[in-house]
């Protein structure tokens, strides 16, 4: 594989986001320069050296200044006030080519969007579909009842995942925006390991020097404090089939990190130590 060492510019849409925010932060470790767009510019934070730009992938006119003098692009399948699937891929794909861009990564939604078809459509780019599975920061939900009960209830504690640190689905996607040979490939990203729920709690256990006390719920109990939360039914569905029928892809290890970015996939107990504090009452880092 051939490296390119030149620094680039590279324009990361959704760069608030979990992602979006490990992007910014691989592209900048890799000296390159970083275009941050966001319908927020005054209100976003990013580390010197960013360039916060302000745009909306819902209105692809909005991005022709951002554009400008970009090489690579990051996306994401939703957009706008209300998180919807973007429609507008097509609208965005030529905007991108007219102003230079070779490479563009999109994060996978979790099933089929509308502008992830027109990315994998496009043949004037050279695009590259990143899959993540389970993010670790999805354990961040834990920060909470781990603090003020060092406690965390959950149904279907044996599952499997083989969740992936979300500074590795940035680090792929800094490569791939940057070097050669990535083009029309589909990267599912994971972890180094499988974990039960049991494992995770540990590792932060561990990681945070507290006794930290595991509960299974029931499902009945589960769906319970679902709806209670306010979550639509059409979520419930998809989390009881997420935890109590976890696909094979969500609890299969693959050596993408390694084998894009040439070093290992980073352990969910290197996660936790990172967050420690988070679990303690303090802010998540």
């Amino acid at each position: 594989m051939t490296k390119t060492r030149k620094t680039q510019k590279i324009l990361v849409s959704g760069a608030t986001g979990t992602v979006g925010r490990q992007v910014v932060a691989e592209l900048l470790a890799r000296g390159h320069e970083v275009r941050a767009l966001t319908r927020n510019a005054a209100g976003a934070v990013f580390p010197a050296g960013v360039e916060v730009v302000q745009g909306d992938l819902t209105e692809p006119d909005s991005l022709v200044p951002a554009l400008e003098g970009v090489t690579g692009l990051h996306l994401i399948t939703f957009g706008g006030a209300y998180f919807g699937p973007l429609e507008t891929g097509p609208r965005i794909l030529e905007a991108a080519r007219a102003a230079g861009v070779r490479r563009v990564t999109v994060l996978h939604g979790g099933g089929p969007s509308p502008l992830e078809d027109a990315v994998r459509a496009d043949d004037g780019v050279d695009w590259t579909v990143l899959m993540p599975v389970e993010f670790m920061a999805n354990a961040l939900e834990w920060a909470e009842p781990i603090a003020t009960a060092r406690e965390v209830r959950e149904p279907f504690v044996s599952r499997l995942s083989a969740m992936v640190h979300e500074g590795d689905i940035g680090a792929v996607a800094a490569v791939a925006l940057t070097e050669e040979g990535h083009g029309g490939q589909e990267y599912v990203i994971t972890g180094p390991e499988l974990l039960t729920v049991g494992d995770k709690v540990a590792a932060i256990a561990a990681a945070t020097g507290r006794e930290i006390g595991l509960v299974e719920l029931t499902e009945e109990q589960a769906v319970a404090r679902w709806r209670a939360a306010g979550h639509p039914e059409e979520v419930i569905g998809f989390l009881l089939e997420a935890y109590g029928n976890t696909p094979e892809v969500g609890r299969t290890v693959v050596d993408t990190v390694e084998q894009v970015t040439g070093r290992p996939a980073r352990t969910f107990a290197q996660w936790a130590a990172e967050h420690a504090a988070a679990f303690a009452g303090a802010t998540a880092g």
